[in-house]
C-alpha cells in the first residue's frame, strides 16, 4: 500500500513538472515560428495544460482501466470551473472576454451534452472518438482564425508578455529538449498514478471511477490551477478564465476522443456517471454562461459560490463510496463499482 501511495504521488509530481517543461518548449517554439503570442496562449497553452490528462486518460485506456480514463475526464472539468475559478475568483474578481461567453462557453456546453449523447450506448467507441477529434481541429482552427481578427490592444499586449518573445534568440536545442523531457515525463508519470490510482482504490474497495473523479482528476488539473491562478494574482483577465474553459474542450474532445481512438474497444462508460457526474458536469458548464454573461465578471460572491459547490460534490462522492463499501463488504483485492 505504501508503495502505491509513493507511486501515486510520484506519478502526479512528475506529470506536473513534465507538462511545464512541455508548455515551456512548445510555446517557445511556437512564438519562434512567427506564431503570435495570442495564438500560442488560446492553444498551446491551455491545451498544453491539460497534457496530464492526456496522458492518465490514454494510459488507463490501454490497460483497460475505461473507469479511470473518463473519471479523470469529467472529474477535471468539475474540478477546474468549480475549484480553480472559485479559488481563482475569491482572489481576485476575474473579468470575462465577451468570446468567451458568445463561443466558447458555448462549445463547451455543446461538447459536455455531446459526451452525454455518445455515452447513453455505455461505451465511447472509435468513431465516437474520432469525431470528437475531428471536432477538437476544428476548434482549434477556429481559434487561429479569431486570433488573428483580434482588436483588443490590452488583450494582445497581455499575451504578449505573458508568452511573447521578449527579443530572446530561438534556442532550439533547448526547447526542443524541454518538449522531449515533458513527453517523456508524461508517460512515466501517468504510469505510475495509473498503476498507484488502481491499486489504492481496489485496496480501499472504492471504484476507479471515484478515485478518478477525486484524487486523480484534481492531481492532472494542477498546471492548471497554478496557471489560472497565478494569472489572477497578476490581473490577467483572459488567461485566468480562459485557460479553464479551453482547457475543459480540449479534455473532452481531444483527450476522450483519443483515448477511444487508442483503446481496444474504446472507452466504457459506467452507469453511474451517465447518470450522475456526467450531468452535474453538464450542469456546471451551463451555470458559467449566466454567471460569465453577468457584467463579464466572475465575482467573489459567484468565486465562493463554486467553491461550496465543489465541496459539496466531492463529499457527496465520499459519502457514496463509504456507504457502499460498508453495504457490500467486499474483500479487500476487489474493487467496489458504483451502483447503476
Amino acid at each position: 500500500m505504501l508503495n502505491a501511495i509513493i507511486f501515486l504521488i510520484l506519478g502526479l509530481v512528475l506529470l506536473v513538472y513534465a507538462a511545464d517543461y512541455l508548455v515551456k518548449g512548445a510555446s517557445q517554439i511556437a512564438t519562434d515560428l512567427g506564431i503570435s503570442p495570442l495564438v500560442v496562449g488560446l492553444t498551446v497553452v491551455a491545451f498544453g495544460t491539460s497534457a496530464p490528462e492526456l496522458a492518465v486518460s490514454i494510459m488507463s485506456a490501454f490497460k483497460g482501466e475505461a473507469d479511470l480514463a473518463l473519471g479523470n475526464v469529467v472529474g477535471s472539468n468539475i474540478f477546474n470551473v468549480l475549484f480553480i475559478l472559485g479559488i481563482s475568483a475569491l482572489i481576485v474578481p476575474l473579468i470575462v472576454h465577451q468570446q468567451l461567453v458568445r463561443f466558447d462557453v458555448p462549445i463547451m456546453i455543446g461538447a459536455s451534452l455531446l459526451l452525454y449523447g455518445v455515452s447513453r450506448d455505455g461505451k465511447i467507441s472509435l468513431i465516437d472518438g474520432a469525431a470528437l477529434f475531428v471536432l477538437a481541429l476544428a476548434y482549434t482552427a477556429f481559434l487561429i482564425r479569431q486570433s488573428r481578427k483580434e482588436k483588443d490592444a490590452e488583450v494582445i499586449t497581455e499575451y504578449e508578455t505573458e508568452y511573447g518573445k521578449h527579443g530572446e534568440k530561438p534556442k532550439w536545442a533547448r526547447n526542443i529538449f524541454f518538449i522531449v523531457l515533458g513527453l517523456a515525463g508524461l508517460i512515466l508519470g501517468s504510469r505510475w498514478l495509473v498503476e498507484g490510482a488502481v491499486f489504492i482504490a481496489r485496496n480501499f474497495g472504492v471504484s476507479e471511477l471515484v478515485i478518478g473523479l477525486t484524487i486523480v482528476a484534481a492531481g492532472t488539473s494542477l498546471p492548471e490551477v497554478a496557471t489560472s491562478v497565478i494569472a489572477a494574482i497578476k490581473g490577467e483577465r483572459d488567461i485566468a478564465v480562459g485557460n479553464v474553459v479551453g482547457s475543459n474542450i480540449f479534455n473532452i474532445l481531444v483527450v476522450l476522443g483519443l483515448s477511444s481512438i487508442i483503446a481496444p474497444s474504446g472507452v466504457a462508460v459506467d452507469a453511474a456517471a451517465l447518470k450522475f457526474d456526467i450531468p452535474v458536469m453538464i450542469g456546471v458548464a451551463i451555470a458559467c454562461l449566466p454567471i460569465f454573461f453577468h457584467n463579464h465578471m466572475i465575482s467573489r460572491t459567484n468565486g465562493a459560490f463554486f467553491f461550496l459547490c465543489y465541496v459539496a460534490y466531492v463529499a457527496y462522492l465520499i459519502a457514496e463510496a463509504r456507504q457502499e463499501a460498508t453495504s457490500t463488504q467486499a474483500p479487500q483485492s476487489c474493487p467496489i463499482y458504483r451502483a447503476g
